[in-house]
């Protein structure tokens, strides 16, 4: 007995997301593919769903608290004013 295999609906429905997203990030993702026809192993879905999983760090759904310390950021400077770089 072969692996179960996923078409496009079928993936996007495990991974949550809309099948045109899938369509539209399929040379960047892990499928098969034979002929023209596209299909996603358990092992492409976990794939998927590492490369793009993002747990915030930050707010009421941070897993961990914040660094403490300075923001992460607090070392950047904002641009001049527009028109400012200009001379004579």
């Amino acid at each position: 007995m072969s692996a179960r295999r996923y078409t496009y609906p079928e993936a996007a429905v495990v991974l949550r997301v809309e099948e045109s997203w899938l369509r539209r990030h399929i040379k960047s993702l892990p499928h098969s593919k034979k002929g023209r026809v596209v299909t996603f192993s358990e092992a492409d879905l976990d794939a998927i769903d590492s490369i793009h999983h993002h747990t915030p760090i930050t707010g009421q759904l941070a897993v961990a608290a914040a660094p403490a310390g300075a923001h992460p950021m607090a070392h950047l400077k904002p641009l001049p004013r527009r028109g400012a770089l200009r001379t004579g």
